[in-house]
């Protein structure tokens, strides 16, 4: 029921300086931009997922609620939005799971630039039911604009979003039984701990628990993105005369790739970029 990641919601303090940020590391221009509901919003659309930029707007109670987000985790990753073509069909399935749906409501956005209506519904399963990771389910009545290539090197789109846990048995009955993702792999390594890769439309979600950890084993965290790109080397470049703190490019943890972290620009998220080569692309 769940046909991809829609997008994925990241809290800023200051909604310029982070679409500033990201319009950088993307290489792209936002796609809509809209003031309401005590919060600004920007989106950047690429080809498998949007990214959100929330930043609080005014004096209200959401926007004193995103406030009490950020002074209590940061600017960072605040919720994972998934795509359904029958939210209704979709609703019936988290309340048959116990994740205890909202109500499904219809939601009405326009962009401050062009105006154009984008409608869609939603719905939001209990967070303390989904480990502490906020998960809102969508349904758009057309696509998203999409952004437009600012750069020569832009990120195509988004590779994988990675989630930290303790407890990977109930994380994996999470993603996989109760949400209906098919997993790929699930593998255990002495130096990276042991990793479950959900395929999720065109790109997986990525569930960690690293090797040592000892901590919260009833809430997962959203952890780190990584973002495709078509020539690592020139993103590099890019990047640095940018100003950009960027690793060297190094080969990938699965094979046919290369990637380097971004270690700045990022509002607070673990970023890294990654390339297929020809043999991973095959």
């Amino acid at each position: 029921m769940i046909t991809g990641l829609d997008h994925i919601v990241v809290v800023v303090e200051d909604i310029k300086a982070g679409t500033a940020a990201y319009e950088t590391l993307l290489g792209r221009a936002p796609s809509w931009q809209n003031s309401d509901d005590g919060a600004d919003r920007v989106l950047f659309t690429l080809d498998n997922m949007s990214l959100e930029l929330m930043a609080p707007h005014g004096f209200s109670v959401p926007a004193d609620r995103i406030r009490e987000v950020i002074k209590a985790s940061g600017e960072g990753l605040a919720s994972l939005c998934f795509g359904t073509r029958d939210l209704a069909k979709m609703h019936r399935r988290l309340d048959r799971v116990a994740l205890q749906p909202e109500p499904i409501a219809a939601v009405e956005s326009s962009d401050s630039a062009s105006g154009a209506v984008l409608h869609w519904k939603r719905t939001r399963a209990a967070t303390d039911l989904t480990r502490g990771v906020r998960m809102f389910f969508l349904e758009l009545d057309r696509e998203r604009p999409r952004s437009a290539a600012k750069a020569t090197t832009p990120v195509l789109g988004l590779d994988h979003v990675v989630v930290s846990t303790e407890d990977p048995e109930r994380a994996a009955a999470l993603y996989g039984a109760r949400l209906g993702l098919d997993m790929a792999l699930d593998r255990t390594h002495q130096d990276w701990g042991q990793l479950m890769f959900f395929r999720c439309g065109d790109l997986i979600v990525e569930v960690v628990r690293r090797p040592g950890a000892t901590g919260d084993r009833l809430h997962d965290k959203l952890w780190g993105l990584s973002w495709r790109v078509a020539d690592i080397e020139a993103v590099r470049a890019r990047l640095v005369a940018s100003g950009i703190d960027v690793s060297e490019v190094r080969t990938g943890r699965k094979p046919g790739t290369r990637v380097m972290s971004v270690r700045s620009g990022t509002c607070g998220i673990h970023t890294l970029f990654l390339e297929r080569t020809a043999r991973e692309a095959a």
